[in-house]
């Protein structure tokens, strides 16, 4: 005859199996809701999208040691629809705003660099409904050896979904927008400037003269 301990550890391992296969079936029922309801198919617009650069000289904005460094900010127009993604699984959405471009020559074989830009937790259906005009990006951006100037950024909206059961599980909408940063202009220095940096360098080339001590000067 089992004892005390040993039914309870039975019914608690019986209790910890049928509990596991309930969590499993949750989660593929929620992401098989998700597949029906075309959530990985959605759409949004993204338009609008103005960058603008500035230079500061706070930590926040990466400046170290208090040398300036310059920032890109953007201005945005959104529309998009994720009220798909909340199903009875779902406990929250946290959508982010990307820029992707593609890395310097420096980086080994064919890199894309992404950085997010604003982000936004959505609690229920109808804050999932995006209508936004004239946004402005939460994060700035260190443009750091001019890793901006010249190239296409590619917008993209992405979503992420927490459900009370289960793993994340990460998409982004269709719509993208591609917008090309105007590659900055370098001051010309002026003639002044020019000649007065040869001088420069011309004092610092020529050797100090020694001055001569009289020989009467001790006596």
């Amino acid at each position: 005859m089992y004892s005390l301990s040993q039914r309870i550890n039975q019914v608690f391992n019986v209790a910890v199996l049928y509990g596991g296969v309930i969590v499993v079936l949750v989660a593929l029922v929620s992401q098989w809701q998700l597949i029906h309801d075309n959530a990985f198919g959605l759409s949004s617009s993204i338009g609008g999208v103005s960058p603008s650069f500035n230079v500061r000289t706070s930590r926040y904005y990466g400046s170290v040691k208090g040398q300036p460094k310059e920032n890109m900010r953007i201005e945005f127009d959104l529309d998009a629809d994720l009220s798909p993604l909340f199903n009875w699984n779902t406990k929250q959405v946290f959508v982010y705003l990307t820029a992707s471009y593609n890395g310097t020559e420096k980086a080994r074989g064919h890199t894309v660099n992404t950085v997010t830009l604003w982000d936004k937790i959505i609690k229920t259906p109808k804050e999932a409904e995006l209508h936004l005009e004239h946004a402005k990006g939460k994060y700035p951006v260190w443009d750091l050896e001019d890793k901006f100037s010249g190239k296409d950024l590619t917008f993209e909206l992405q979503w992420n979904i927490q459900p009370w059961v289960g793993i994340l599980t990460f998409g982004q909408t269709t719509g993208s927008e591609v917008v090309k940063v105007e590659p900055k202009k370098k001051p010309s220095p002026t003639p002044n400037a020019d000649a007065s940096q040869q001088e420069q360098q011309q004092q610092h080339q020529q050797p100090k003269k020694k001055k001569r001590v009289p020989k009467n000067a001790n006596a």
